[in-house]
């Protein structure tokens, strides 16, 4: 670089990052398997899970309303980039430019939770889980604080674009064209076809 050149400030409050991991196993009914999917959650977290209820009945699926069907975490600061770090590499770094949001944030699914570095437990079995990262900048919360609550402007908003290059510099993650294929191994889907 040349003595004459000046190099352009890096504004701090622009930095990316990750505000919270959110996981979810849903496992479509109450019982057993969903304390079990409540325990695999404690183990990857060391957090409490909050289990969640169906909004309403659906009887194909066998859930009634206010059933409880899911159980999900909230992760943040450091424990949350440990456990994304996990997850990305049971992906192999590779994500659908289709799982970024238009606001930035980005998801994923995984099949087996043993892939994560959790001990294989018979009793437990194998269960399957949602990732969801939201990101943040420094100042988004002028938005949601009660007092004095603001507008972000247009400059300071997360793009998608933003996400997507944050994830390529900061894992070498690889973007795939098109969307995810359902690859769930619980529910077989229906070949097309005439009905006889």
């Amino acid at each position: 670089m040349a003595e004459g050149e000046a190099v352009a400030p890096v504004n701090p409050m622009k930095a990316l990052g990750l505000e919270k991991l959110c996981i979810n196993i849903c496992v479509g009914e109450s019982g057993d398997r969903l304390t079990r999917a409540a325990k695999v959650l404690e183990q990857l977290t060391d957090q409490e899970p909050v289990y969640s209820k169906a909004r309403y009945t659906v009887r194909s699926f066998g859930i009634r309303r206010n059933e409880q069907i899911a159980v999900s975490c909230t992760v943040r600061g450091d424990k949350a980039l440990e456990i994304l770090e996990k997850g990305l590499k049971v992906k192999e770094y590779e994500l659908y430019q289709e799982s970024f949001s238009q606001t930035g944030n980005f998801g994923f699914g995984i099949d087996e939770h043993i892939d994560l570095g959790i001990k294989y437990d018979p009793t437990i079995g194998i269960y399957g889980m949602d990732f969801y990262a939201v990101m943040g900048r420094p100042g988004l919360r002028v938005s949601r604080r009660k007092r004095k609550q603001g507008r972000i402007g247009a400059p300071h908003r997360i793009q998608r674009d933003d996400t997507m290059k944050w994830f390529q510099q900061k894992y070498d993650g690889i973007l795939l064209k098109g969307k995810p294929k359902n690859r769930s191994q619980n529910r077989p889907h229906k070949k097309k076809g005439k009905k006889k």
